[in-house]
């Protein structure tokens, strides 16, 4: 085939090039037998509009990763579906009316001569798929919306049948029909699992689940990872699906999956997290005490109760994750339930304050059972926050070893100063550990924590240490370290009875040889600096402040000079001294006697009837 430079308006060029002559691209002519291919990448030119169907998987996952969807935005990516269909209709000439009268087309089998029709259908399907995903989320809270909803999916299914048809044309390959057929299965499944009609449902994710494998299995690993992955999405589906039809296996498989993933998105969310919370409550109906540290105190609230089963999963879950960014998702999933527990008694524990504050008078300062669960939640959460922000710490220290590769990377590098921020959070939690009501006569409880409190300290000197080699304040480094080795041996000494409940810890026998080995680098490093200090610099590199006003005498190399902040006075200059304006003081005036000036100053008129007649009549005295 030849290459055009075509142009949207120029119908003839496209009829000439691509259009329905022997040559086509979807189907021969008449005098053609031979199986139609779609049209190979390099054929197709520069025009984004021509791409490949053949990858239908491709193009809408890009286009859902690039509009939205990487953030779970909906609204957005219908917004682009909808500008792309109007900008294919512009270009393929399918106007569906004028702005005055709206005139239905459809696209059939005698008019696909461009791919892009397919494209077209392909859009309406996604446009109506995500407006539905849309309303899903809204229906949370305006239930209304789930009529709605049903109907976009509705829509959308229809449009997918839309284009399977059109694709078993022989004008179609074989890997485009089967993913239309894979896709029309996709969103069939989706609708009959909003509609609850599990068999439906699971019928057609399977049959989806079964077209990606052998997709996968025809094509390199670079092409399957795409078909794999929705696949794996499409998985708790279908156990979801075999569980409601009455296969008992599948919850277990299902919260599996969900605590390997750490929660699972997209259409099964909700109805998994529901499912699963149902199955703890039925659970949960057996469960009537729980005992902690020697005392057994009674589970009354439902909340609680399922929080506790699902508790021994939950830390299994995180043991077992795969990767940091799993295990940080498991934790503060755990966290999230404990304080949704803690609140629970709380709430319970404000009508019961006087029956407990009588209580404590009673039984000589023993608390009663509700504040004692209380106390056990609130031990849970803290121990959960220590192992997470410990959890970190060690991801961080793995960092720092690599930290030389980071920096050649670009990359931010962590520093000690972001492990002593960890360090002091778990030590603040372990203080209020030894503040819980009901345990401070607790001793071996007191020293278990005293214990712990000493392994964090010496974590948390070792790395203040590390951050004060960095500025190479060698004796304050060096006085912390043997503050480190001080807490170390503490802990060997005091540990013997109590090394069962330091297993989890990190080992303090390592943190002392990595100490000693410390102090001797820093020994070394600080004689090679003082050694450094004693050096005498090149006149020529030397600077020392000045601005270029006061240094013209001296010749030095500052690169400062061609850079946008140099240096050629001092602004705004300094004050300088200079002399006062004179004051003077009149010190003879207090004693200067003046002439008396009565007989020159004239005499005051007399006043009164008398000297007014006096005046009319020209009578002066």
């Amino acid at each position: 085939p030849r290459l055009l430079s075509h142009h949207p308006g120029s119908q003839g060029d496209w009829d000439a090039g691509w259009g329905r002559g022997p040559g086509s691209a979807f189907g021969a002519g008449p005098s053609s037998s031979r199986p139609c291919q779609l049209p190979a990448r390099g054929e197709l030119g520069q025009e984004q509009g021509r791409r490949h169907l053949g990858h239908l998987l491709q193009i809408v996952k890009e286009s859902q990763q690039q509009h939205g969807l990487r953030h779970g935005d909906f609204q957005r990516y219908r917004g682009y579906c909808s500008r792309r269909l109007r900008r294919l209709r512009k270009t393929l000439n399918f106007k569906m009316g004028n702005r005055h009268k709206f005139t239905g087309k459809k696209v059939t089998e005698e008019i696909l001569s461009d791919n892009r029709y397919l494209l077209l259908i392909l859009m309406d399907a996604e446009r109506a798929w995500s407006y539905a995903m849309q309303l899903k989320q809204e229906a949370n809270t305006e239930p209304r919306k789930r009529f709605h909803l049903l109907s976009r999916l509705r829509k959308a299914v229809k449009h997918a049948e839309e284009l399977e048809r059109l694709c078993e044309s022989n004008r179609v390959d074989a890997k485009t029909k089967l993913e239309a057929q894979a896709y029309m299965a996709y969103l069939t499944g989706m609708l009959r699992f909003e509609h609850q009609e599990w068999k439906a449902a699971m019928e057609a994710f399977n049959k989806c689940k079964t077209i990606y494998e052998k997709l996968a299995n025809a094509f390199t690993e670079e092409q399957a990872v795409l078909y794999n992955q929705r696949v794996e999405e499409i998985s708790p589906n279908i156990r979801y699906c075999a569980y409601n039809i009455g296969d008992q296996s599948a919850i277990s498989e299902l919260m599996q999956m969900r605590l390997r993933s750490g929660g699972t998105e997209g259409l099964l969310a909700e109805k998994l997290e529901a499912l699963i919370t149902q199955t703890r409550a039925k659970q949960a109906a057996t469960m009537s005490e729980v005992e902690w540290r020697g005392r057994t105190v009674p589970v009354k609230i439902d909340k609680v109760r399922i929080f506790l089963l699902g508790l021994a999963d939950n830390e299994a879950a995180i043991v077992q994750a795969e990767n940091e960014e799993t295990k940080e998702r498991l934790f503060e999933s755990l966290l999230s339930e404990c304080r949704d527990a803690i609140q629970a008694v709380r709430e319970d524990l404000k009508p019961d304050q006087k029956q407990r504050e009588h209580s404590l008078e009673m039984d000589s300062g023993k608390v009663s059972n509700i504040q004692y669960l209380h106390s056990y939640l609130t031990y849970i959460k803290l121990s959960t926050a220590i192992k997470r922000n410990e959890s970190m710490a060690k991801s961080l220290q793995k960092a720092l070893l690599q930290q030389q590769r980071s920096e050649e990377d670009g990359k931010r590098t962590p520093r000690p100063q972001d492990l002593i921020r960890l360090y002091d959070i778990i030590l603040q939690n372990l203080v209020e550990l030894t503040q819980l009501p009901g345990l401070e006569e607790d001793k071996n409880f007191q020293k278990e924590i005293g214990l712990k409190t000493l392994v964090y300290k010496a974590y948390r000197c070792f790395f203040i240490a590390q951050s004060y080699v960095l500025v190479k304040k060698w004796s304050e480094a060096l006085v912390l370290y043997e503050r480190v080795l001080k807490y170390a041996n503490e802990v060997q000494s005091e540990a013997g009875a109590y090394k069962n409940s330091l297993k989890e810890l990190p080992d303090v026998q390592d943190l002392i040889t990595q100490v000693n080995a410390e102090k001797y680098s820093l020994q070394a490093a600080a004689i090679l600096d003082a050694n450094d200090t004693h050096e005498t610099e090149s006149p020529s590199q030397v600077k020392d402040g000045k601005p270029l006003s006061e240094r013209f005498e001296t010749f030095c190399l500052d690169p400062s000079l061609v850079s946008k902040q140099v240096s050629l006075v001092h602004f705004p200059p300094g004050f300088q001294p200079i002399p006062c304006k004179p004051l003077f003081f009149d010190l003879a005036l207090n004693h200067v006697a003046f002439p008396p000036l009565e007989d020159k100053v004239e005499q005051k008129a007399k006043s009164g009837l008398t000297g007014y007649i006096k005046g009319i009549f020209g009578f002066k005295s």
